[in-house]
């Protein structure tokens, strides 16, 4: 676990460990973050997606079962986003972009993910829709998070979650049991199609899948947090911010 800022591999471990644990509990993988620490700690752009889709898939795995256990999850609500976003996931993961391309893509990424934290907090209001037109906007929203998710690694819960509350589909808890549905979902689809082009020793990072898989489990089970999850998503979304920055600057000089 390598990277081009020296911190201790404990410290990087108990990162992605309260990542999991905080992310898990309103039912997201946490792959923003991932995504975004690894490129900070200068991860290569073969390994920065395959190990935040697997990542992901472990934390949404743990977070699925125990949403779908209290009665949350509807397989109406999540289907529809579902159609368009798993093929999506699977060219994403299967495109072989350019060092460059890939990380333009990232830094786009992260900025709206960074105004989604920090910006777009007001998820009461609800559009208006019809339902034809409901279908059609969860069709044209699980492409887009789907190609995204198999390209850069980030599951694209942490859209789907307020989305669903927007477009009046769902309650909170049901609303954080499909985005960990789709994130499970998405990232396996770009994970077996990054497995048939590309070849990451992933034994290196085993302790963070165990980091990961102990935090996915406290925070899943717990299901929700003392501190608001709007709080702490904001002070995750520091690694975000630090992210762009470190990727901003690695563009201009390249």
């Amino acid at each position: 676990m390598s990277g081009e800022l020296l911190l201790s591999p404990y410290l990087i471990i108990l990162l992605f460990f309260f990542i999991a644990l905080i992310y898990s509990s309103v039912g997201l993988g946490g792959g923003s973050s991932y995504t975004a620490l690894m490129a900070i700690l200068g991860f290569g752009t073969t390994a920065i997606p395959m190990i935040s889709l697997s990542l992901n898939l472990v934390v949404t795995s743990i977070g699925s079962v125990q949403f779908i256990r209290q009665g949350h999850g509807r397989l109406k609500l999540i289907l529809p986003f579902l159609i368009t976003s798993v093929p999506m996931s699977y060219l994403g993961g299967a495109l072989q972009l350019p060092k460059a391309v890939f990380y333009w893509l990232l830094f786009v990424s992260l900025l709206f993910v960074a105004a989604r934290i920090y910006l777009w907090q007001e998820t009461a209001f609800k559009l208006q829709l019809n339902q034809r037109q409901m279908f059609l906007a969860a069709l044209l929203s699980g492409s887009l998070l789907g190609l995204v998710s198999g390209i850069v690694g980030i599951g694209g819960g942490i859209y789907l979650v307020p989305l669903i509350i927007i477009f009046g589909l769902g309650s909170g808890k049901e609303a954080a049991a499909a985005g960990a549905v789709f994130t499970f979902i998405n990232s396996l689809a770009g994970l077996v199609s990054r497995l048939q082009y590309n070849r990451v020793e992933m034994t290196e990072y085993l302790p963070l899948l165990a980091a990961v898989i102990a935090g996915g489990l406290i925070g899943s089970y717990i299901g929700a947090v003392r501190f608001s999850p709007k709080t702490l998503e904001k002070v995750l979304g520091v690694i975000i911010l630090a992210a762009i920055l470190a990727l901003g600057r690695r563009l201009i000089s390249s």
